[in-house]
């Protein structure tokens, strides 16, 4: 439906003397070359764009709006640090223009520049304080730089609009989950309410354990079993979520087995992380007979890989009659 828009444009200021003005004296108003571009920027005909909002930026009156939206054009195609230019020349000359501080801010994430957008965050929010799209985005960067204390000072202020954002919400339990708080149980139980997800009830699942809700916690980490068939998000692997099932067994009832034989369950699956295995040793929690026991699984997983490295070595070795096995390389 776009495309007949643009014709309309065109066709409008034809009609209407711009572009018959254009051919009989060679001229044509800034307003006109940014109408232009700004509709061949709608339908993503970007090197159109380009061409008449150059035009346009020549006239000081469609300058700053053309150099914006020339930066949202390099944005769109990649070129971050042309957007970025184009962008701080707009700010140059309206330090407070909050389309092209965020429109700067989103340039120096893809640039790896955290710090400065979150500079530029905080200043949109002091221009914008009551939106709450932007406290998410100032939010977003302060977690991605580790500081959530900060973080939930920003997403505080919105939290009476919260439970209607369900990106707000969410971010909002995964900081209060990254500071440790109670708080975050309930935030990420009624974020769940509304959306179901492997992932972020592996997350839930996690609090619910530090918390020592281990009951809770056991739950919900089978629920995300249940779930990881059909779900569509990044999340955890069955044996991951395995391993943390049998760690969480060991710690809360160390006078059973169950935890050894969910740990054996993984490792059938194809867990092989002797690494995290060992850091089970040193879990005070977890008793002396089980502890036996992950030595014990150790030892099976690191045996079955030397036999998997006999096997290879073999294959790989000349046969008996000076020849080379099936399938090496042959000169």
């Amino acid at each position: 439906m776009k495309a007949p828009i643009l014709f309309s444009v065109l066709v409008l200021l034809w009609f209407s003397g711009g572009i018959a003005a254009c051919a009989s004296i060679g001229v044509a108003s800034a307003e006109e070359y940014y109408s232009i571009g700004m509709a061949y920027f709608d339908v993503g005909k970007y090197e159109d764009a380009e061409r008449w909002l150059y035009r346009a930026r020549s006239v000081d009156k469609t300058k700053l709006a053309s150099e914006y939206n020339l930066g949202r054009i390099a944005y769109e195609l990649g070129r971050y640090d042309e957007a970025l230019k184009l962008f701080e020349k707009v700010l140059a000359r309206d330090k407070d223009n909050v389309l092209a501080l965020k429109a700067a801010a989103y340039a120096r994430i893809k640039l790896g520049d955290l710090k400065t957008a979150v500079t530029l965050y905080s200043r949109v929010q002091e221009l914008e304080p009551e939106s709450a799209d932007q406290g998410y985005n100032y939010a977003l960067v302060l977690m991605a730089l580790d500081r959530p204390e900060e973080a939930e000072e920003v997403l505080l202020k919105y939290k009476i609009t919260m439970a209607d954002n369900k990106d707000t919400l969410l971010l909002f339990a995964r900081v209060l989950k990254a500071l440790n708080k109670v708080e975050a149980m309930d935030a990420y139980n009624q974020w769940l309410k509304d959306n179901p997800d492997a992932k972020v009830r592996y997350e839930y699942a996690q609090v619910l354990e530090s918390a020592e809700f281990y009951a809770k916690a056991l739950a919900e980490y089978r629920a995300v079993l249940e779930a990881l068939p059909q779900s569509n998000t990044k999340a955890p692997g069955e044996m991951e979520v395995r391993f943390t099932m049998a760690r969480l067994l060991l710690i809360a009832d160390p006078e059973k087995t169950d935890g050894i034989t969910e740990l054996e369950t993984a490792v059938k699956e194809g867990f092989s992380d002797t690494e995290k295995l060992t850091t089970l040793l040193d879990e005070a929690g977890i008793s002396a007979a089980n502890k036996d026991e992950i030595r014990r699984v150790i030892e099976g997983i690191e045996r079955a890989a030397a036999g998997k490295d006999k096997d290879k070595d073999k294959a790989e070795e000349p046969d008996a009659a000076g020849g080379e096995t099936e399938g090496a390389a042959r000169p």
